[in-house]
């Protein structure tokens, strides 16, 4: 994993910082906060920090670097390649995803027209989220899910920065490459938010496998029909269904025959059965294996497998699919 395509976005006083950090911190990092008039913050997997000027980690927010406004504004112009009339959809949606697949959050004042979201305007905070490709962490998983010929429909359900995204990603790797107890199967990703497959000019800078399609930035109910009608999948990758439309689309693709591997935001099954669209997919036996994550024994625990009916199924041996 590489984060130059980081450290090329981000204006001097701050990259030199970032790249003067410990090689361990480097190594599993996860997110850098930069606000401005508030202290530059790094997260990785085990805590948070603030950085100094002098490139020392802190717990208190004072002995910290401010990015200020000038840091702010250089920033954007390296994210839009100081073309920002190029990102005018990225800005409506508040985030934009570059060279890695490493997605950049936005914050700052909204503008609103008709009621909805226009753009971001005066952006005076960025979240990079640095994506990590774990290739095999879906190995102990992908033989409750595929079996010679039957292929169940998953739910993934776990809290954020839980591993479900890098979970997924690679389920549809696996699927989409074959193994020896089961044929490679047509994928089709529909990445709404552009994290599974990490697109750029929509390509996919993560291996998704190779017989994977992927439609990028595509909301996620309309891009299921588009999948569907243009790309003949066996089975759709979507990420964080919630809404009707999304019942909607789910309904279609599995009453005509296609799987589905998806994931939804919870912490347990009650969680998710109290949330309306979800609750009447699962009540429905839409979902043939549940499984739920947690961060417990580090990103990844598998707390629990779960059929049709709300059952247990015997947990793999090894819970902790993966650590940063």
């Amino acid at each position: 994993m590489s984060l130059k395509p980081i450290y090329q976005i981000l204006p001097l006083s701050i990259r030199e910082l970032i790249q003067s950090l410990p090689r361990t911190i480097l190594g599993c990092l996860e997110e850098i906060r930069v606000r401005q008039g508030r202290p530059l913050e790094i997260i990785t997997s085990e805590q948070s920090w603030f950085v100094s000027k002098s490139c020392q980690l802190s717990m208190k927010p004072k002995d910290s670097m401010f990015p200020n406004k000038e840091d702010c504004q250089k920033m954007l112009n390296l994210i839009s390649n100081h073309s920002l009339y190029t990102m005018e959809e990225e800005l409506r949606q508040g985030y934009v995803t570059v060279e890695g697949g490493h997605r950049i959050g936005l914050v700052g004042k909204v503008v609103v027209e008709k009621g909805k979201v226009k753009h971001i305007r005066e952006v005076t905070g960025f979240n990079i989220r640095v994506a990590r490709q774990v290739m095999g962490v879906g190995e102990g998983l992908i033989s409750y899910l595929i079996s010679g010929e039957d292929v169940e429909n998953l739910l993934l359900v776990s809290p954020p920065q839980c591993g479900k995204t890098t979970l997924i990603r690679d389920l549809a790797r696996l699927a989409s490459t074959g193994g020896r107890l089961f044929r490679s199967r047509k994928v089709g990703i529909v990445d709404e938010r552009s994290e599974i497959a990490g697109c750029v000019d929509g390509v996919p800078q993560h291996d998704v496998g190779p017989r994977t399609d992927v439609l990028d930035a595509c909301p996620k109910a309309e891009g299921m029909m588009m999948m569907i009608r243009s790309m003949s999948p066996e089975i759709l990758v979507v990420d964080e269904i919630g809404r009707q439309e999304d019942s909607l689309a789910v309904h279609e693709a599995v009453y005509s025959g296609v799987h589905l591997f998806t994931t939804a935001h919870g912490s347990s099954l009650e969680e998710i059965c109290h949330r309306p669209i979800l609750s009447g997919l699962i009540h429905e036996g839409i979902f043939s294996r549940i499984v739920l994550l947690s961060r417990r024994r580090g990103p990844g625990t598998i707390e629990g497998i779960y059929n049709e009916s709300l059952q247990p199924v015997p947990l793999p041996s090894q819970k902790v699919v993966y650590t940063r």
